[in-house]
């Protein structure tokens, strides 16, 4: 674990998000209603979208402060144990007794695709007055990393912060929701996919095709946009330079938390290489690492893991 004292001396990755208690059950197929059918397995993991980002970061090479709000219960206790234990410092985490902590029901079938079902919890009490009692930690940190599974108002006040403080914040607007051009403009990257592209932009990708979407984002104010594509890669553009990386093939166990991953890893790629296509090779190997196993938190893999990936695929960044 990171100290309060050693975080406020060295750089590090500020991730702010939510955290979930995932509940995984593998099937052959998605039940229709009022199917009953009998699961594969069943394993329960530490999830959310600001915890899978932060710990993605860290074992990507990077060091993370992860704020984040959970339950006073025996989930909420375990998963600070769990991110301390990865070298993660969360001593700036809300714990609440109003409120358990966030879970969600994963289905994944035999493809690898994945159904879920979010239950906030205590990610709703990540509230902005929270934020800027604490915005030391975005005015100290060398990035900010968001997700949209905090209330709206908290994302706005943070962009609102780091702006003030002149910090770059990726932001990974998933689940998809409309975005202020306030927020839009305020971002160093914005990172979507198809669906939370359209969702901002108000535009059909089959309509305008993936130039004219990332075109539209652009309009809107965003300086750099990352369009991830799944099985098809990403598209980096910042409306003058334009990088693409087709994605790894790779034996698809569980899809679960693979743009999660990507986000984190991304992070660190950009402090650590000294362009965008070797972050974004760096981002999509991790991505695709994650893939070949069960669960969001359990499948993210180690930088060395992710270098000699890229190494044996031949690729040098």
């Amino acid at each position: 674990m990171i100290n309060k004292k050693n975080r406020m001396s060295q750089k590090y990755i500020g991730v702010i998000g939510s955290s979930n208690c995932d509940y995984i059950m593998t099937m052959d197929h998605f039940p229709q209603g009022g199917e009953t059918l009998e699961g594969l397995s069943f394993h329960q993991a530490m999830g959310g979208k600001g915890a899978n980002q932060a710990l993605a970061a860290q074992r990507s090479g990077g060091s993370v402060c992860f704020l984040t709000s959970l339950g006073d219960d025996s989930n909420g206790r375990n998963a600070l144990d769990y991110y301390k234990n990865e070298g993660i410092d969360v001593s700036l985490s809300l714990l609440t007794e109003n409120e358990t902590t966030g879970t969600a029901v994963i289905w994944v079938d035999k493809r690898g695709e994945n159904s879920i079902v979010l239950i906030p919890g205590a990610n709703r009490l990540l509230e902005p007055g929270y934020i800027i009692t604490h915005q030391n930690m975005i005015q100290n940190a060398e990035m900010i990393l968001l997700q949209m599974e905090i209330p709206y108002e908290t994302v706005k006040t943070i962009c609102g912060l780091a702006s003030r403080y002149g910090k770059k914040v990726i932001l990974n607007a998933a689940p998809a929701c409309p975005i202020e051009e306030e927020i839009l403009r305020s971002l160093y990257i914005l990172v979507v996919n198809e669906t939370e592209a359209e969702t901002i932009t108000g535009e059909k990708m089959d309509v305008t095709g993936v130039d004219g979407i990332i075109r539209a984002l652009l309009g809107l104010g965003v300086k750099n946009v990352i369009l991830t594509l799944g099985g098809k890669g990403c598209i980096y553009s910042n409306g003058i330079e334009s990088v693409r990386i087709p994605a790894f093939c790779v034996d698809v166990k569980d899809t679960t938390g693979a743009g999660d991953t990507f986000c984190g890893a991304l992070a660190v790629g950009i402090r650590k290489y000294q362009t965008m296509e070797q972050a974004l090779w760096f981002a999509t190997a991790a991505a695709a690492l994650s893939v070949t196993k069960l669960g969001a938190q359990p499948s993210i893999p180690l930088e060395r893991e992710i270098l000699d990936f890229l190494n044996s695929r031949n690729i040098n960044i």
